[in-house]
């Protein structure tokens, strides 16, 4: 199929030749292209330009995009999409006064979405995943990592594999599984955690790998669940079958998780709401992306990953939405831009590179993804009409999506 859109009033994130990151000041830039015009074919960018230079190109679906934007679609790095029914009732408890922690030591949070995993089929797991990851391509993200975590057996973290390489087949959105082997502990191993730790790296990391769906590891770094040493010791583990680190660090409190994730070359470091001097500093001339999460900040109520500090020490940034259903229930990507604009200090063109670019670093994708280039794939955003993109983090509640295509198809 072939599709040809015209009369484009910004194209935005345009690059002649491929771009895999941006860092630092040059963040701010936004390269875009007035009253132009991009032609698709089949699920690639073929050309670009602005309408004053298309002649000849013929196509078999046309999109007049008078007034309205066209940038590529947003790419969610880091999100757990796949679950089983809500956690409302904490949300109310949190209204009530209940800290996440007290939540979680009375058995709600992770063990709570744990439980009802465990006791969903696959089949019904499925369904409410595809149902949510139709949502998030309807909203404009076309590339989306997905989480496993909420198993917390061998049986229900495969199965949760099993659910996100199904959704990569029939998804038209591009998916990138992560095995989040060490989410929480399970209450049948408090006092024994070492235990837990040696099924995730006796049973469950080798059982993963042999399904070859996840590439990648997660762990939850933070105080009261996995603690530097145990951490490291899932991710020596975890390289001996080729599986690089993503890791969830300095939500509540600093570990030196960020060094960690450095050391063994981390793809990403997420959340980083705690940051300090010792932690931008071994992000600097690593292959790390730092990843913030605006919406869990929001809903949680705890303080904002400080980008500034990032991006005006060189480095680059990416923002995910970290969907879930206990500290983030929207995987609005639309509103993640405008959280990191208002909450975070960053311009437009930040958070939209951020949003873009970085965030496909962020799953191993930028080669393909994450801005308009020739020979990329065709993921992109039409917008409703408006005048600049500045006008999509500003009306923070308004969707701005009118069309989405994803890779090189019209969503429906």
């Amino acid at each position: 199929m072939s599709i040809l859109i015209t009369n484009i009033k910004q194209l935005v994130q345009v690059h002649d030749s491929s771009i895999s990151i941006v860092e630092g000041k040059n963040m701010n830039t936004l390269p875009i292209l007035e009253n132009a015009y991009v032609y698709i074919e089949n699920d690639t960018i073929i050309e670009f330009g602005e309408m004053k230079d298309f002649s000849g190109i013929e196509a078999e679906y046309t999109i007049d995009a008078s007034g309205k934007l066209v940038l590529p679609s947003w790419c969610d790095s880091h999100t757990h999409t796949v679950y089983a029914g809500d956690r409302t009732s904490e949300f109310v408890d949190r209204i009530n006064g209940l800290s996440y922690a007290e939540i979680a030591n009375r058995g709600g949070g992770i063990l709570n979405s744990a439980k009802t995993l465990q006791n969903t089929s696959e089949e019904a797991l499925f369904n409410q995943s595809m149902k949510r990851v139709n949502q998030l391509i309807e909203m404009g993200t076309g590339a989306i990592e997905i989480k496993t975590g909420y198993g917390l057996t061998v049986e229900a973290e495969l199965k949760m594999l099993r659910v996100i390489k199904r959704i990569k087949q029939e998804s038209q959105a591009k998916i990138i599984p992560t095995l989040l082997a060490a989410h929480a502990i399970p209450a049948e191993f408090r006092n024994k955690k070492e235990d837990y730790i040696k099924l995730i790296t006796e049973e469950l990391i080798p059982a993963a790998a042999e399904l070859n769906i996840a590439h990648y590891i997660d762990a939850f770094c933070e105080e009261g669940y996995f603690s530097i040493e145990d951490t490291e010791t899932i991710l020596e583990v975890a390289a001996k079958y080729n599986l690089r680190p993503k890791i969830h660090v300095n939500q509540f409190n600093i570990l030196g998780g960020i060094a960690l994730g450095v050391k063994h070359n981390a793809l990403s470091v997420d959340h980083l709401e705690e940051l300090n001097k010792d932690d931008i500093e071994a992000l600097k001339n690593s292959e790390t992306m730092p990843v913030a999460l605006p919406g869990c900040s929001f809903f949680l109520g705890i303080p904002y990953t400080p980008a500034r500090q990032l991006i005006d020490a060189g480095l680059p940034l990416a923002i995910a939405t970290d969907y879930n259903p206990g500290s983030a229930p929207s995987g609005n990507m639309n509103f993640v831009v405008s959280a990191a604009c208002v909450k975070m200090n960053l311009t437009p063109e930040e958070a939209i590179n951020a949003a873009t670019i970085n965030g496909a670093y962020a799953m191993g994708i930028s080669n393909m993804y994450g801005s308009i280039t020739r020979g990329k794939k065709a993921n992109l955003i039409i917008t409703k009409p408006m005048n600049h993109y500045s006008e999509i983090p500003y009306a923070y509640a308004h969707n701005p999506v009118e069309k989405v295509i994803v890779n090189g198809l019209l969503h429906e």
